[in-house]
């Protein structure tokens, strides 16, 4: 569970190049519908190692979340698991376009 639990911060890792200000006390993360419930154990953990960071979260079909990101969603970090909806950002120019190098196990 633990390495599950590892993978998937590697995933919320996938932070977006915009040229929006990052704030390090909050962060939005975009997350498929499915992974509702999920993120709700994920964040309660990146919280309890990250003390003073609110994660607050935008639940979608991944197309959804890409196309709003696209028109102007600030979301400081994408959880999809569509990996053709990274790709729509990346032409977008949100997402590095090495994110398979710098993730290599998602």
């Amino acid at each position: 569970m633990r390495r599950f639990f590892l993978g998937l911060a590697t995933v919320a890792g996938l932070f977006l190049a915009s040229s929006q200000a990052w704030s390090a006390d909050k962060l939005l993360n975009a997350s498929y519908d499915v992974g509702r419930e999920l993120f709700v154990q994920v964040n309660k953990a990146f919280i309890a190692q990250h003390p003073g960071v609110t994660v607050d979260q935008s639940h979608a079909g991944t197309s959804a979340q890409a196309r709003a990101i696209a028109e102007g969603l600030g979301a400081d970090v994408v959880t999809f698991n569509q990996v053709n909806d990274i790709d729509f950002l990346v032409k977008k120019d949100l997402v590095s376009a090495d994110w398979q190098k710098d993730f290599p196990d998602n």
